[in-house]
């Protein structure tokens, strides 16, 4: 079965994977912008960063038939400073219109501090000024539903969101359910040590049905497993779901999704 990964981080992984995730079945994935695993001290470095994003990583998956698409920012694990986030996120318009950038993101909170609420609403505001599309961060483990509620009000205060073109990522059973009924996307990190199993995803599109939902690997420098999207497919697979039903999730929704914004410019294979 075709699958987008609609959130992994290729810039961490090896070539070998690209290949391996063409083998299983992946056309198409979306690398959001996120934490190098040390804080970057010049505007400068995230120019490098947006230049790999997108250029040379949309190269490399192209040589494996995958097309690469890519989110911009400045991660909330880097928005303590709010002068050098400023600085960012002034530049960020300089790549917005090169092809295969989705919008703004991932942005959002991490350990729910004033200075990251003050950065995520200055991201907001620049993609409501640019016209685009929003994908959303959500806090680790105690954090994540004080983190998440706080990013649903910010969100819903803001009149000027469509929240139809907006992706709340690292759900978990105790978030879905006020990101789906506040009208957004919700996205399922599928992880090997912590966020959500193959097995707890398989249990949300089951309790929540299959609207509005993708399933992505994260696939990033940590314990990661790139290939999770198929575990995902499989385990749907085992408890007796229809193909189509499993397609709507891994193919069919981030399609949907990711076609709201100008910059997705994806060739059908089927």
């Amino acid at each position: 079965m075709y699958y987008f990964d609609p959130h992994i981080h290729m810039v961490s992984r090896t070539t070998d994977d690209y290949e391996t995730l063409a083998r299983m079945g992946c056309v198409a994935l979306s690398e959001p912008a996120f934490w190098a695993g040390y804080d970057r001290g010049s505007v400068d470095g995230f120019r490098d960063y947006f230049e790999q994003l997108t250029s040379f990583e949309r190269r490399r998956a192209a040589g494996f038939g995958i097309q690469h698409y890519t989110w911009l920012c400045i991660n909330a694990k880097e928005a303590e400073d709010v002068a050098l986030s400023r600085e960012v996120i002034a530049m960020i318009p300089e790549f917005l219109d090169r092809p295969g950038v989705l919008g703004i993101g991932e942005i959002g909170l991490n350990k729910n501090t004033k200075n990251e609420a003050t950065v995520f609403l200055e991201h907001l505001d620049l993609a409501m000024k640019t016209n685009e599309q929003i994908l959303i961060h959500t806090p680790h483990l105690e954090d994540k539903h004080q983190g998440t509620r706080m990013i649903l009000d910010m969100l819903t205060g803001d009149s000027r969101i469509d929240r139809s073109r907006v992706l709340v990522d690292h759900v978990e059973e105790h978030t879905i359910r006020p990101v789906l009924e506040a009208g957004f996307w919700a996205g399922m990190t599928l992880y090997p040590v912590s966020k959500c199993t193959p097995q707890r995803a398989a249990d949300m599109v089951e309790m929540y049905g299959p609207d509005r939902v993708l399933v992505n690997s994260a696939g990033d420098w940590g314990p990661s497993k790139p290939t999770a999207v198929p575990d995902f497919i499989v385990e749907m697979r085992s408890r007796g779901h229809a193909e189509s039903l499993i397609r709507k999730v891994v193919y069919d929704n981030p399609r949907a999704f990711f076609g709201q914004s100008r910059g997705f410019d994806y060739q059908p294979r089927d």
